[in-house]
C-alpha cells in the first residue's frame, strides 16, 4: 500500500535542535514534506551527541537523534558569517517553510529574523518554538521540557500524596510543543493566501492540552491536585494490583460497575449504600479498592484484562515500553519502521512513524537519518554553488 504524501512538493528549512523542533519536522517529513535539516557546521544538531549509547554519540549519530530525523536531508551552515546568510536567504526563496527553536530574538540579532527573510519570500510561513513565547516577561529564560512541565502545574498533578510533584516519564511538553507547531504549520499551508508568522509557546501548548484537568479549576474552581493512579471522575477506575502486577480497569459506567461487581463474586456491594452511586463509590474509593484487589490477586494483569474486556468492562495490563512496542496491535500495524544502512550506525536503526494511518496506509520515509551535512551537494547545487565554492565555503567555515 502507497504511503499518503499530502505535503509533497513542501520544502522545510529545519533549523531546530533537540527536540521540539526536530519532532514537528519530523511529523511534516513523513507527510511527504522535504525537510533539509539546516546545522551548525562541525557539530549539528545537539541532539546528535545525546542518548543511551555513547559510542553512537561520539560519531554524531546519538540515539535521540536517530529517533525523529529520518527522512531529512541535512545540510550544515554558519548563520553567524555574512556568506551564510545570504546562502540562507537563497534557500529560503524556494521554500515554503522555515521552523527554528532558538530563544526568541537570536534570529533577529543574525539579521535573519522572520521579517528578513519573508522579505525574500512573503508567502513564507515561520514558524518559531520556544518555552515561553516570543513575548512577556518569561520570554528570554531557557526552557528546557522539565522547566516547563514544573511550571505548567503538569509536575504537581503527577504522581500521589507521596510522590508528587513528579516529572512525567518522557518529554511530554516537548513534544506537546512539537505536535502543536507540525498542526499550525499543516493549517498555514492550507491557507488561501500562504505567508504568517506561527508562535509556539511549549507552556502554553501543555496548559492547552490540560483542559480537562485545568477546567475543573476554570468553572468548577476546584484546584487539579495528584491523585496518582487513580481516575477521579469516576470509580472504580484506576490502576489495580492482581498477581504479578497491575491492570488499568475503568468501569466508569453502572452497567460496567454492575458487571464487575457480579463477575468478581462481590455482587453484595451493588446492595450496599456505600457503592450504590458513582458519587458514593468516589467517596469511598479506597475501600471499594481493597475488596476489588482481595478478588484480582487470582490472576495475572493479562488475564483479567481478557476476561473483563469479554465482558464490555474496559480493561487493559499495564505493560512496559518492551511489551507494548512487542505487542501484534503495535507491531503490526506499521508504526515501527527499520532502516538497515544509516551513516555512521552499525545496526539497523529502528524508529516510530507518527501514529496515524491515511487510507489504511502508515506515513513513512524512504531514508534513515542523514549524516551531518549529507546533502549539502545537492541542495546547494540548486543555488548556484559547484563543488569548488563548496570546498572554500567549507575552508571558510561557511558550511
Amino acid at each position: 500500500m502507497t504511503s499518503p504524501k499530502p505535503l509533497d512538493g513542501i520544502r522545510v528549512l529545519d533549523l531546530t535542535n533537540v527536540l521540539a523542533g526536530p519532532f514537528a519536522c519530523h511529523q511534516l517529513a513523513h507527510m511527504g514534506a522535504e525537510v533539509i535539516k539546516v546545522e551548525a557546521p562541525g557539530r549539528g544538531d545537539l541532539a546528535r551527541q545525546l542518548g543511551a549509547d555513547p559510542g553512537l554519540n561520539a560519531t554524531g549519530m546519538g540515539v535521540s537523534f536517530l529517533a525523529q530525523n529520518a527522512g531529512k536531508k541535512s545540510v550544515t551552515l554558519n548563520l553567524k558569517h555574512a556568506r551564510g546568510k545570504e546562502i540562507l536567504k537563497a534557500l529560503v526563496r524556494s521554500a515554503d517553510v522555515v521552523v527554528e527553536n532558538f530563544r526568541p530574538g537570536v534570529m533577529d540579532r543574525l539579521g535573519v529574523g522572520p521579517e528578513v527573510l519573508r522579505a525574500e519570500n512573503p508567502a513564507l510561513i515561520y514558524c518559531a518554538i520556544s518555552g515561553f513565547g516570543q513575548d512577556g516577561p518569561w520570554r528570554d529564560r531557557p526552557a528546557y521540557d522539565q522547566i516547563v512541565q514544573g511550571v505548567a502545574g503538569v509536575m504537581s498533578i503527577t504522581g500521589d500524596a507521596d510522590s508528587a510533584p513528579l516529572r512525567v516519564g518522557y518529554p511530554v511538553a516537548d513534544t506537546i510543543g512539537g505536535l502543536t507547531a507540525a498542526m499550525a504549520i499543516a493549517s498555514a499551508l492550507n491557507a488561501p493566501q500562504r505567508g504568517c508568522v506561527i508562535d509556539v509557546s511549549m507552556l502554553e501548548a501543555v496548559l492547552a492540552t490540560m483542559g480537562w484537568a485545568v477546567s475543573n479549576y476554570l468553572i468548577a474552581g476546584v484546584e487539579p491536585g495528584a491523585h496518582g493512579n487513580e481516575n477521579t471522575t469516576s470509580a472504580p477506575s484506576g490502576a489495580f494490583r492482581c498477581k504479578g502486577g497491575l491492570v488499568n480497569i475503568a468501569a466508569n459506567k453502572d452497567e460496567q460497575w454492575q458487571i464487575l461487581a457480579r463477575h468478581l463474586g462481590l455482587e453484595a456491594l451493588l446492595d450496599d449504600p456505600d457503592f450504590a452511586t458513582r458519587e458514593d463509590r468516589k467517596r469511598n474509593r479506597h475501600a471499594l479498592r481493597a475488596l476489588i484487589e482481595a478478588r484480582l490477586e487470582a490472576k495475572a494483569p493479562r488475564d483479567w484484562a481478557r476476561e473483563l474486556n469479554a465482558l464490555g468492562v474496559p480493561a487493559g495490563a499495564v505493560m512496559s515500553v518492551p511489551e507494548a512496542l512487542a505487542h501484534p496491535q503495535v507491531a503490526d500495524r506499521g508504526l515501527l519502521a527499520s532502516f538497515e544502512a544509516v551513516p555512521g550506525v552499525d545496526r539497523p536503526v529502528r524508529v516510530l512513524r507518527p501514529g496515524v494511518k491515511m487510507d489504511g496506509a502508515a506515513p513513512t520515509v524512504e531514508n534513515g537519518p542523514p549524516a551531518l551535512g549529507a546533502d549539502a551537494g545537492e541542495i546547494y547545487g540548486e543555488i548556484g554553488i559547484d563543488a569548488g565554492e563548496l570546498a572554500r565555503l567549507a575552508e571558510e567555515g561557511v558550511i
